[in-house]
């Protein structure tokens, strides 16, 4: 890249939080998605969510995000033919955070 190019979609901070979940029931054969407050959390930060421990038998998170400052948004799949609530207690968040704009492109 020419010298005079910034360099974008750097990482900034890399960190991991351990919030106390509580989620609710989850349909048969079906995705919700759940939101939490977890203070601090913006709409730009990259996210990975996994329980502390073990999940609720046929619980998958299908997707995690920040769909508000302050708020995560996690949306959890039930692969099972009755009702499930997924495990309430520590979450291991990690939290990737970009030092500017991402770029769209690699080049």
């Amino acid at each position: 890249m020419p010298s005079t190019t910034i360099l974008r979609g750097n990482i900034l901070n890399y960190f991991l939080i351990q919030p106390t979940l509580t989620p609710a029931a989850v349909a048969a054969n079906t995705t919700a998605a759940q939101s939490f407050t977890v203070p601090g959390l913006l709409t730009t930060d990259v996210l990975t969510v996994s329980p502390i421990g073990s999940q609720t038998t046929g619980i998958i998170i299908a997707n995690d995000y920040v769909s508000a400052a302050n708020t995560l948004t996690i949306q959890f799949g039930n692969l099972t033919a009755s009702s499930a609530t997924p495990a309430a207690g520590s979450y291991l968040i990690e939290v990737i955070r970009a030092d500017g704009p991402i770029p769209a492109t690699a080049g």
